[in-house]
């Protein structure tokens, strides 16, 4: 069998000095956790697609995405699973307060770094170096992936 890591999607949107996360409960450990809005890509879907799928159904927050910030690799011990984590740059577009979040999801949050750093309770971390990133202007344009269209 040939080993295949999983490919996610993150994305950052930042208004001010404060990021959107996502608090929820870890489903491998059980603990409350923060994460960017993010989550497993899905067959026929592309990244960008994926990107603003997971930001609206974790958050209930339409975003514009507007670059790509980067690919990340991780290997969590809690689970065996090697992690591809494709992050994005996105703008808020839209809010709907009344959005039905994905299970085990309590929320969105605006958080500093700093105050996300206090909890201690970042999810990975890549949560903590994607911010880093945003926060040093790492970004590409969205033409930098390329995604050869399936034959219909």
């Amino acid at each position: 069998m040939r080993w295949k890591p999983n490919s996610t999607v993150a994305t950052i949107v930042q208004d001010g000095d404060k990021f959107l996360f996502v608090e929820e409960i870890d489903k491998t450990t059980g603990k409350y956790a923060f994460n960017q809005p993010a989550g497993h890509l899905e067959e026929d879907e592309s990244l960008v697609e994926a990107a603003l799928r997971e930001c609206l159904e974790e958050t209930g927050y339409e975003v514009q995405i507007t670059h790509y910030q980067g690919l990340y690799t991780y290997y969590a011990e809690a689970n065996g699973v090697t992690y591809h984590r494709h992050c994005f740059v996105g703008d808020v577009a839209s809010f709907d307060e009344t959005a039905t979040l994905d299970e085990g999801i309590i929320g969105p949050k605006w958080l500093t770094l700093e105050e996300l750093l206090k909890t201690e309770q970042a999810r990975s971390p890549l949560v903590i170096k994607c911010i880093q990133d945003a926060l040093a202007k790492k970004r590409y344009p969205l033409e930098i992936i390329y995604e050869h269209p399936k034959n219909d």
